[in-house]
């Protein structure tokens, strides 16, 4: 499968074209994950991925019933030349002509590790905005999913305007989604349709979609403002271990996994440091920045990727990485691994405070007896 340039809408500049495999065996996970793989946070009570087959048709979260409503807010209108209605056959309709292809990780603000990577296909948001053909008055667009027909458990997340019409240097747009890795959503995923938010982490990308709310609105208005977060941070560069042995004989080399996500401001270096597990260090320096980190290797891109990327590793996806540790003395120790971003910051700077995203360094205790 090659995807043409209207598929990759956004990541041109990239040079670079992508298709799933899920076959991959080192490092020790796929680059993509499998749907049923991701972690899952959804929020509701219940969860609207729980619901029967019958209750999901009935409340519009199949295919035949969905129906996206695109209105002015009431509170703060926009003028409108025609609000819009759209049912499934019409979203694949325009997906035939507009359908783009984005790869992302999915992270949640207040999690420290990525709940899935994937190659996520919708279409524009801002091509349904047009067909709502908005006249002014228009300075945000909030949105929401279904969330079992009680206003209290409703979860939104909104986008400035401008954001949805135009996209930033490098970043793909803001779509409308409805398949993930090449399948259409299941669920749990956000079937039929969610939204996808390229950089922004997973609260910006509402599941069950059914509104896209055009508003005069000044500021966000976010369910997650709510949660003391904030709302506008885009995701962060950071490393976690996937493979690390606790135990090892003294002497023993060790071989670490890892991936590090890639936030707005790239991924030049994934560096890691094994030390002692009782070893004091100066309370003047919490983020460890003189400690006598070493280079890991940074993974090329897998090799289902088609074409070579002009820029790799691509900002708000993923790398994997590896490193050798030699000769593992004997005793407790830590190892902890780091980023250093495309400006050259180390994590977990320079957004260190984990409202904006979590990112603090991966301590991990390492064992080495006869």
């Amino acid at each position: 499968m090659t995807l043409s340039r209207r598929e990759i809408l956004g990541w041109a500049a990239a040079g670079l074209t992508v298709r799933p495999s899920f076959a991959r065996q080192e490092p020790p996970e796929p680059y993509f994950t499998p749907q049923e793989k991701f972690r899952d946070v959804s929020r509701g009570t219940p969860l609207p991925h729980k619901l029967s087959p019958q209750r999901r048709s009935e409340v519009g979260l199949t295919r035949e019933t969905w129906r996206l409503e695109v209105l002015s807010d009431p509170e703060h209108p926009s003028k409108l030349g025609k609000p819009l209605r759209l049912d499934w056959d019409g979203l694949m309709r325009l997906g035939e002509k507009r359908g783009v292809k984005v790869p992302k990780i999915m992270t949640c603000n207040n999690i420290g590790r990525p709940l899935g990577m994937g190659l996520w296909e919708g279409v524009p948001l801002r091509d349904l905005v047009w067909l709502a053909e908005p006249k002014e008055d228009l300075r945000r667009i909030f949105y929401y999913g279904y969330h079992n027909d009680d206003p209290k458990q409703m979860f939104r997340s909104s986008l400035p305007i401008g954001r949805v019409l135009e996209d930033p240097p490098g970043l793909p747009p803001v779509l409308v989604c409805y398949k993930l890795n090449g399948d259409f959503l299941t669920p749990e995923r956000g079937a039929p349709v969610r939204m996808l938010v390229p950089e922004a982490y997973g609260f910006k990308s509402v599941k069950w979609l059914t509104h896209l709310v055009l508003s005069n609105l000044g500021y966000a208005n976010d369910t997650y403002m709510d949660g003391n977060n904030d709302i506008d941070s885009p995701m962060k560069t950071f490393a976690r271990t996937i493979q690390l042995q606790k135990e090892v004989k003294p002497g023993q080399s060790l071989r670490v996994w890892g991936l590090a996500q890639v936030g707005i401001s790239g991924l030049s270096k994934v560096q890691f440091w094994l030390t002692g597990a009782d070893e004091k260090w100066p309370e003047d320096d919490p983020h460890f920045a003189k400690a006598p980190w070493k280079d890991a290797e940074i993974l090329p891109p897998p090799p289902d990727w088609e074409g070579k990327p002009s820029r790799w590793p691509m900002p708000f996806t993923k790398a994997h990485w590896t490193a050798e540790v030699p000769g593992v003395p004997e005793g407790r120790h830590t190892f902890r691994c780091r980023t250093i971003d495309g400006n050259g910051v180390a994590q977990p700077m320079p957004r260190p405070f984990q409202k904006s995203g979590h990112a603090s360094i991966e301590e991990s205790t390492i064992v080495a007896k006869a």
